[in-house]
């Protein structure tokens, strides 16, 4: 009697694979390296936005600019250095260039920083772009941290890792470290709430559902995802065609 051959298993679908597959995961995850100095470089200019308003205009170019490289790569500096790592400045190349670019963006052409006031579709892009580099940020902090603090009294490190991914989300508040505890003095601002709760989900996420598939490049996904709407809603980009709208309205019916 002839053998059969023996029937392949068969692997069951992915229920979450719809995660990945669609543009907008393509995007936030920057497969390619167009899409990640794009991202990298709202994400600097938004944050210059914030450095040009904080430093006055007579100050020295150096000053400025170290200024915008400490609130850039914040949490890139601080979290590499309390695990025994390179700070991010220092390891990428592309953070400096992105830095300096925005910087001369800033310069030579501020009515940018008044254009992302007035345009919602500007702001929202902008937006868009400095989220999901922030969502990198603690994600790939969240990770480094995990790998390089060893478990104490349960099965993985829980606090660790958590601590250090809100930092990279925010760690460029505390810049420079003059500022001391200052930023927190009247409770945790947007950047580090979100960041706080990104952290922990995407650590506990990482760390507990062993059996889903690419389960690190689906957190990332949600965090990006979490980020995106979250920043939206706190820099007013659902509600800015609001006002508009009601105005249209009430000339409509003062012309009736």
């Amino acid at each position: 009697m002839a053998r059969g051959k023996t029937p392949e298993p068969v692997m069951p679908a992915d229920p979450t694979a719809w995660i990945l597959d669609n543009g907008f995961a393509e995007f936030v995850l920057m497969h390619t390296s167009e899409i990640k100095y794009m991202v990298m470089l709202g994400y600097t200019f938004l944050h210059g936005c914030k450095v040009f308003k904080a430093v006055g205009p007579k100050a020295p170019f150096s000053y400025r600019f170290i200024y915008m490289v400490m609130a850039c790569t914040g949490g890139g500096i601080i979290v590499p250095l309390l695990i025994n790592s390179i700070p991010v400045p220092l390891s990428t190349d592309a953070y400096p260039i992105a830095i300096f670019t925005s910087y001369m963006i800033h310069t030579y052409a501020p009515v940018l920083r008044e254009v992302i006031e007035i345009s919602p579709v500007f702001k929202a892009a902008i937006v868009f772009l400095y989220e999901t580099m922030r969502a990198f940020v603690v994600t790939k902090m969240t990770l480094a941290a995990a790998k390089a603090i060893e478990p104490s009294d349960f099965s993985f490190a829980v606090f660790g890792p958590i601590f250090c991914g809100t930092l990279g989300g925010c760690g460029g508040a505390f810049m420079p470290l003059s500022k001391g505890l200052d930023p927190i003095k009247e409770g945790l601002a947007p950047p580090m709430f979100s960041a706080f709760v990104a952290a922990t989900f995407f650590h506990l996420f990482t760390t507990l559902a062993t059996d889903v598939v690419y389960v690190e490049k689906k957190g990332k996904v949600m965090v990006a995802l979490f980020f995106i709407a979250y920043g939206m809603y706190v820099n007013g980009v659902f509600k800015s065609a609001t006002p508009a709208k009601k105005g249209k309205v009430d000339a409509a019916k003062k012309e009736k």
